[in-house]
């Protein structure tokens, strides 16, 4: 006879909670990827920073059209090097400037939660109140404009990116490129920022199906 109190033993169920990525939304999983592989492919780009920091070629010009021929040539080869020094003038500034940086932050948010990334068929309610994609815009834009205006964020911008400029123009000026080898670069990724509009092949994804991020049309 077999006993009806045969013990069971307890099965463990735990679930594994979903990772970062997992949980994000799929537009914002596209947007990261993308920007991921832009920043990596433009880095892989950038010139020795020993090449760009040699003391030895650097020589007074001989006139201003000298200058500007000598900056004209370096842009095109330390074009990402120069773009790095750019941005570490700019997050070295605001890292000085909490509060301009945390003023900047919660409006990067606003633009990519509020509007950007928010699916189209969920409007934005707040205070018990709908707001359409044209209001939305309408309110994103007149933050922008009081931030960038009527605070510190614009003066900490402006005067990071007058410093970072011109510190890529005394080099640029003063470099002597004769020892470059500017035939070599790559006709098709010639300009200063282009390295972020033109990724390679092997940055693009094959996978013709992952969502993108587009604009939003206005209702």
């Amino acid at each position: 006879m077999v006993s009806s109190d045969s013990h069971v033993l307890p099965v463990s169920t735990t679930t594994q909670p979903p990772t970062l990525t997992e949980s994000q939304p799929p537009a914002v999983r596209a947007f990261v990827n993308r920007f991921t592989e832009t920043v990596r492919d433009g880095l892989s780009r950038s010139r020795p920073w020993s090449e760009l920091l040699n003391r030895s070629a650097f020589t007074k010009p001989d006139s201003l059209s000298h200058a500007a021929s000598r900056l004209r040539k370096n842009s095109s080869y330390f074009r990402v090097n120069y773009l790095c020094i750019l941005s570490l003038i700019l997050a070295f500034s605001l890292l000085a400037h909490p509060f301009s940086l945390f003023l900047l932050a919660c409006l990067a948010a606003s633009w990519f939660f509020l509007y950007l990334f928010r699916p189209a068929d969920q409007p934005l309610i707040l205070f018990g109140r709908s707001f359409s994609d044209l209001e939305t815009l309408g309110a994103l834009i007149i933050s922008t404009i009081a931030v960038i205006f009527f605070t510190s964020v614009g003066s900490v911008l402006v005067s990071a990116l007058m410093v970072g400029v011109a510190t890529v123009c005394v080099h640029g000026a003063f470099r002597a490129p004769d020892d470059l080898f500017l035939d070599e670069q790559d006709p098709a990724a010639a300009g200063f920022f282009s390295f972020i509009g033109v990724p390679t092949s092997s940055s693009v994804p094959s996978n013709s199906s992952a969502p993108s991020a587009v604009y939003r049309p206005l209702s």
